[in-house]
């Protein structure tokens, strides 16, 4: 019978360990549980929100066999080849300002793959991080610079009191064959300084700890280093937005509510605050 240590490449977390390193001292959390299987954690968590849960929780899965993307997409990892993870935070902020918890966690996960894996990640609006292809992707590679997505963040927003779950997930220890997409990568076909999730997740998590009390204290700072290594910023790109629309153009920046500013070729200005966005070559055709 396996068990979770028969494949030593992919062993799993280790709570014990995370809860001592992020739980006492700065850039820490109130709570960190590590399950070994779960529908989603972002679910667990909204759940949890609900019935009262205070804000500082992580709740981190082993695998995950129901995670959910934007726009309700499945999202799905081979157990224990990457990091499934969420967080509760109990924003004192206006509601009007949530859109840039995403966009902090995207910043903090761009910190923690720079500082710790030795990749220069940058941010796809609004919520994918991508590191260099690396030479994989069957050609079908993000246009900004060749990159591919390495991990994906979703917020939402619990009913009742002020509360909003981030989730995270990260491609970590899969080959090319275990990717779902071709635009998709891992750390370890990016060649990464590191693939112990262990790691990583400290990393991800002490970075995302500053970066949001950044969001409550100082939201000019956070949105200046979130344009910064936004990748799609002077890209040309189509948005696909709600509905079935799809506008085209060039993505100027990023407003102080967290929105795309895509200026269309007829000269028009349209902020966007939600909708996918596919960087496009100059030359092809929306």
């Amino acid at each position: 019978m396996s068990s979770a240590w028969s494949d030593l490449d992919r062993p799993p977390l280790r709570q014990a360990a995370l809860r001592t390193a992020l739980t006492v001292g700065q850039d820490t959390w109130r709570s960190v549980d590590v399950v070994a299987e779960t529908g989603s954690t972002n679910a667990d968590l909204l759940e949890r929100a609900r019935a009262g849960e205070p804000g500082g929780a992580v709740l981190v899965a082993d695998s995950q066999n129901e995670g959910r993307g934007r726009l309700g997409r499945a999202w799905q990892i081979p157990p224990r080849a990457g990091l499934s993870v969420s967080v509760l935070v109990r924003p004192s902020t206006p509601m009007e300002t949530w859109n840039w918890l995403s966009l902090a966690t995207g910043v903090a996960v761009t910190d923690a793959l720079i500082r710790i894996c030795g990749l220069p990640a940058t941010l796809k609006w609004p919520n994918d991080v991508l590191v260099p292809s690396n030479g994989i992707g069957n050609g079908v590679n993000d246009y900004a610079g060749d990159r591919l997505k390495v991990a994906g963040i979703l917020a939402e927003v619990a009913g009742g009191e002020p509360a909003v779950v981030i989730g995270i997930g990260m491609n970590v220890s899969q080959d090319e064959s275990e990717l779902p997409v071709p635009t998709a990568t891992s750390l370890r076909l990016a060649g990464s300084a590191t693939t112990d999730r262990d790691t990583v997740l400290r990393a991800v998590l002490r970075a995302l700890s500053r970066r949001l009390s950044e969001y409550e204290s100082n939201l000019p700072g956070l949105a200046a280093a979130y344009r910064e290594r936004c990748s799609t910023i002077g890209a040309t790109v189509r948005a696909e937005l709600p509905g079935g629309l799809i506008r085209t153009g060039v993505a100027e920046g990023v407003d102080d509510a967290g929105r795309l500013l895509l200026r269309a070729y007829d000269d028009s200005v349209t902020a966007l605050s939600a909708g996918d966005v596919v960087h496009i070559r100059p030359q092809e055709t929306a």
